[in-house]
């Protein structure tokens, strides 16, 4: 999003939602650029996933970790004064990175919920909230689980704005 919005001469911080993210950048560019976006926030995370899977195999919980501060720095990136994006499209690059079958179901459960309510900051809301949920039942590890409910509600705490112009009617409605 921010090389994005240095080639076009507009700051996302100041326009739109005022974020540096994928949903920003489909209000404020367009569809095009706004996917493009998504995906190179999301598969930077699965990425850096990936990679620590095939270094350290053996090490459950990195691959969490890994996705946590991955998500982490594009949220507060200390280069843009701790400005980022909101984190969403990155959790589910972690998502794809950890288990792909969560992703899939994740996915589609995004689609339909963005498509139905026009709102996807619901179907982030349902994402960040049924995560912890996952990994509770895929790992038993409280540990794992306790930083995967702690970054959803960072994630939660950021989108709070989006849910109140919600409920004001003022919330940007994505029109696929």
């Amino acid at each position: 999003a921010l090389i994005i919005s240095k080639i076009k001469k507009v700051d996302l911080r100041n326009t739109g939602t005022k974020n540096l993210g994928a949903s920003n950048t489909f209000i404020t560019f367009g569809k095009g650029l706004g996917v493009l976006v998504g995906a190179c926030d999301i598969f930077k995370c699965t990425l850096v996933i990936i990679l620590v899977k095939l270094i350290f195999p053996d090490i459950d919980y990195l691959p969490y970790i890994t996705g946590i501060a991955c998500i982490l720095g594009h949220m507060f990136p200390f280069y843009l004064k701790f400005k980022g994006g909101k984190g969403f499209a990155s959790f589910v690059g972690m998502t794809l990175g950890i288990n792909w079958k969560f992703f899939i179901i994740i996915g589609i459960c995004i689609i339909l919920i963005t498509l139905i309510t026009k709102y996807i900051v619901l179907a982030t809301m349902a994402t960040v909230i049924s995560y912890p949920v996952f990994v509770a039942f895929d790992t038993n590890n409280w540990i794992i689980v306790t930083m995967v409910a702690l970054l959803s509600g960072i994630i939660i705490i950021k989108h709070y704005k989006n849910l109140i112009r919600i409920a004001i009617g003022e919330e940007f409605k994505f029109k696929i």
